[in-house]
């Protein structure tokens, strides 16, 4: 679905992603981790368009993203930290998004049930919580149905059962086939979730695997654990 091919990014004298290549196919969930400063970021926000790499070719359903841009109608995205005009509610907030998107498709409005947010539609973005935030965010990644979804720390600043919520959604998700990549610190939270792992360090990808390869690997039970013990294994 889409697939990386030797994409690099410099920041003035900075190489911040260095000969990426990655194959990324519907139906798995992905967990793209690493220390701060690695590249995963930018290889998210390349993916999105947002960032054009130095070289190298990025392909959505076979196509290039650089010539065909209506790719990204079939991606949902929910950012670390959404940044929405202070003055609008919520409610002119997803009004708006659907006039931009003007997508025909059926809108999934599992979470906005679920969060709630018909009570919250007249609340000003500016006076929001940040884990309210992130509940807008998260409900207007889902809302149209994309073929991808592209998580950034989504639990952060969630509630427990709001977190759980979003959980029991990206796991159905996978389950219609629908390619989901999460970014996300908090590692004990990725076990039930996702399929594979992807590990960069220093603007490099690590390894790419499956989760039972790499615990069957490591000998361990949980995706955190094995992870520290393959960073062992490569140190010693």
């Amino acid at each position: 679905m889409i697939e990386i091919s030797d994409v690099n990014k410099h920041f003035g004298k900075l190489h911040i992603l260095k000969n990426i290549r990655l194959r990324l196919k519907e139906g798995e969930c992905i967990a793209l981790i690493g220390p701060n400063g690695c590249g995963k970021t930018t290889l998210i926000k390349s993916v999105l368009g947002m960032v054009l790499p130095n070289s190298g070719e990025i392909t959505f359903d076979g196509k290039s993203i650089n010539k065909d841009i209506q790719y990204r109608t079939h991606i949902g995205y929910m950012p670390q930290i959404g940044r929405y005009p202070e003055n609008m509610t919520i409610g002119q907030i997803i009004n708006m998004v659907k006039q931009i998107r003007n997508s025909h498709e059926a809108y999934d409005e599992d979470l906005y049930e679920k969060f709630e947010i018909e009570k919250l539609l007249d609340k000003r973005m500016g006076t929001l919580s940040g884990g309210t935030t992130q509940k807008v965010s998260a409900v207007l990644a889902f809302l149209f149905q994309p073929k991808v979804l592209i998580l950034d720390e989504p639990t952060a600043g969630l509630d427990p059962l709001s977190a759980e919520f979003l959980k029991e959604k990206i796991i159905q998700e996978q389950k219609k086939g629908k390619l989901i990549l999460i970014t996300s610190h908090l590692l004990s939270e990725l076990d039930d979730l996702i399929s594979q792992v992807i590990f960069m360090q220093e603007g490099e990808m690590l390894f790419h695997k499956d989760v039972a390869v790499l615990k069957q690997e490591t000998g361990t039970d949980k995706i955190s654990k094995a992870i520290i013990q393959l960073l062992k294994q490569d140190k010693a």
